[in-house]
């Protein structure tokens, strides 16, 4: 189906010319995508379909989202999925202080008081409820809002996998049409499709259904090459040397069993804090002292360690 055929616009200045203009364009904000990233964005804006991306936690899934935004100039609309959420947490829901008080004020006016003199004819319930239930009651939440936007938008939802099966067919039905209906307002249709990444760290199988309305992408951890790249990109007064070999230990260690490998995020963290202690080159002890920005898990630690220590030089 075209976008036309959707009722909608084009996304226009947020749109990329290929895959190359891609890469380049993520690599402008500091973001490395490699082919496969960078086709798989090409072609949902191209075919304005979401994208569906999984793989572990802090291998840049979010992040990918917000470079796209932040090169392409657009808004970023975030949901932040949980256990829990529902639909007035994540479309809209109605500020029901403020319609108290506007019934409240509806009824002093009804009241034969002194007020009363002055408004003979005060509102019905009616009118009252045709009031309360108009666009200065209603309160937007992030799925409601990138669906009204008039400027370009990336909706990130993030996390899809932390909510239940019933706001997922939310997501669905909403990804599916481009539009919401209220039923006090009526259906409420995008004139301009966001650009929209949904992030799945994997807790849970997902829907085929949504499976199927998606594009899918699996970011892994990088391989040596990009993850030294990415670490010498994003932490700014690193050198050549201590930046390959962080990527390197990095490597090492998602080879050995523990329980929790060492992101992407973490690595750069690590970066970070290796370059404000000022060490240049990485021995037994400025590992052993900083194992604990890298790894979570005291046992990981503890075994992380004891391999750097029987590693061969």
């Amino acid at each position: 189906m075209t976008l036309s055929e959707l009722g909608l616009e084009d996304t226009g200045p947020d749109r990329f010319d290929s895959v190359a203009d891609v890469r380049a364009g993520l690599a402008q904000v500091g973001y490395l995508a490699d082919d496969g990233i960078a086709g798989v964005v090409y072609l949902a804006d191209k075919l304005a379909k979401p994208v569906l991306v999984e793989g572990p936690a802090g291998t840049g899934k979010t992040q990918l989202a917000k470079s796209v935004a932040e090169y392409t100039g657009s808004r970023l609309i975030r949901l932040q999925c949980y256990e829990g959420l529902d639909e007035s947490k994540a479309l809209y829901e109605w500020n029901y202080r403020k319609q108290l008080l506007r019934i409240q004020a509806g009824n002093m006016i009804d009241q034969g008081d002194a007020d009363a003199a002055e408004h003979p004819d005060g509102p019905t319930w009616k009118e009252l409820e045709e009031n309360i239930f108009s666009e200065d009651f209603l309160l937007t939440r992030p799925l409601l809002e990138a669906i009204r936007a008039d400027e370009p938008v990336v909706l990130l939802i993030d996390e899809v996998d932390r909510v239940e099966l019933e706001t997922e067919a939310l997501l669905l039905e909403i990804l599916s049409e481009y539009q919401v209906s209220i039923p006090e307002l009526g259906t409420v249709k995008a004139t301009r499709i966001p650009m929209v990444f949904l992030t799945s760290n994997n807790t849970r199988e997902l829907s085929e259904a949504l499976k199927r309305r998606c594009l899918y992408l699996h970011i892994d951890y990088p391989d040596l090459e990009r993850e030294r790249e990415i670490v010498r990109t994003r932490v700014p007064g690193i050198t050549d040397e201590l930046a390959d070999q962080v990527a390197r230990i990095v490597r090492s260690l998602r080879t050995i069993e523990l329980r929790k490998l060492p992101s992407v995020s973490e690595t750069l963290d690590w970066a970070r804090t290796l370059v404000v202690l000022g060490t240049t080159t990485i021995d037994a002890a400025s590992a052993r002292d900083t194992l604990h920005i890298l790894l979570k898990y005291q046992t990981d630690i503890e075994r992380a360690a004891k391999e750097l220590l029987t590693a061969p030089d």
